[in-house]
């Protein structure tokens, strides 16, 4: 299997138009450049068509990795948790972080064992993580994460009481740099090995709508709203995020 390296994360996916986060020691990648990019609109499809992530920090010399919900307004990331959380409660002052977000799409089966590979889609995040101490900035965040999966959702909800916004701790962390990596091709293997007999290919990995279960417990009349129309069986979770984002 091929050794990946920590930095080497991003795109076969066309440059796009809009203006890239800076080049640092940090996000500078290493190793297969031209699967690379440090454009915000490439970095944004990654980040927008996922709904988890990973969190990295270190508190007193040890790191930690949290995995957890994230969502995106403009170059800011946003993410949630109890009150009661070490992370949490570390990052009152204020701490470096890296929030990262991988999309595993294929398992490539080459003819050697060293040429076997995995098609993704990842984003690598970096920035000062700060919690959200303002109320009501807290109570727009914790909609908006609602509001990011399900459009138009919150409004129609039981309004949070101040406890469950009391016990809920909010994260902000603008996006100082970062930058996004891909793989979307086929087996490569050594031009000598094409002729060895056995079998290599791709197999494609989806995560995909199911069927509604709804609550047996619905009151009478009270219809799927036209809010979760993208969430059709059968269709693919991260189009349908990142429809969701792009409010279509």
């Amino acid at each position: 299997m091929q050794a990946r390296s920590r930095t080497e994360a991003v795109s076969d996916s066309p440059p796009t138009t809009s203006a890239p986060f800076p080049v640092t020691e940090r996000n500078r990648m290493k190793r297969y450049y031209e699967r690379g990019s440090y454009d915000r609109d490439a970095v944004f499809a990654v980040l927008d068509s996922a709904m988890l992530c990973h969190i990295a920090y270190v508190i007193d010399g040890q790191p930690y990795c949290t995995p957890t919900i994230h969502w995106r307004e403009d170059d800011v990331l946003y993410w949630h948790g109890s009150s009661a959380s070490r992370m949490l409660r570390h990052l009152r002052a204020g701490t470096p972080a890296c929030l990262t977000v991988t999309h595993l799409d294929g398992l490539v089966l080459a003819r050697s064992g060293f040429n076997h590979s995995v098609n993704y889609r990842s984003a690598m995040c970096f920035g000062t993580a700060r919690i959200v101490d303002d109320a009501a900035a807290k109570a727009r965040a914790l909609n908006g994460l609602v509001d990011r999966f399900y459009p138009g959702r919150a409004a129609t909800l039981r309004p949070m009481t101040e406890q469950e916004i009391k016990a809920t701790t909010v994260i902000a962390m603008p996006i100082d740099d970062a930058a996004t990596k891909s793989r979307a091709k086929g087996v490569g293997d050594d031009e000598e090995d094409y002729d060895f007999p056995v079998w290599a290919g791709v197999i494609p990995v989806r995560t995909i709508v199911g069927a509604d279960e709804p609550c047996p417990r619905l009151l009478p009349g009270v219809a799927r709203p036209e809010g979760l129309a993208g969430y059709r069986e059968g269709a693919r979770l991260d189009e349908v995020f990142g429809e969701a984002m792009r409010g279509g």
